[in-house]
């Protein structure tokens, strides 16, 4: 039993075409587990789907719709890969104008 989907918006897809399955593997594992290992809380609003793949670390940034309580959503807003042990502020920004966009529309 899943416990929420994940939608993903254009500048998320558009990252996840440069990655491997491996991605999509892990966000199955995070819906159905919940696990922090693949999927963690950053700051107040904005989680990330964490990814190890060919020796570089893949972060696909989202945040919780919990507008319809029947039908919870992760939303995706933004990837890249992370090169240093810090999330980078530039995208934690770029995740929360695209949350503030897409709860507005």
């Amino acid at each position: 039993m899943n416990n929420f989907k994940t939608v993903f918006l254009e500048s998320a897809d558009e990252f996840i075409k440069k990655t491997h399955k491996k991605l999509f593997q892990n966000i199955r594992i995070a819906e159905q587990t919940n696990n922090p290992k693949f999927f963690k809380k950053i700051n107040k609003d904005i989680w990330e789907f964490r990814v190890r793949f060919s020796n570089k670390q893949i972060r696909l940034l989202a945040f919780w719709d919990k507008r319809n309580k029947e039908n919870t959503l992760v939303i995706a807003t933004n990837g890249f890969a992370k090169k240093t042990q810090k999330t980078p502020k530039k995208e934690i920004n770029k995740a929360e104008q695209l949350m503030k966009q897409y709860l507005e529309e």
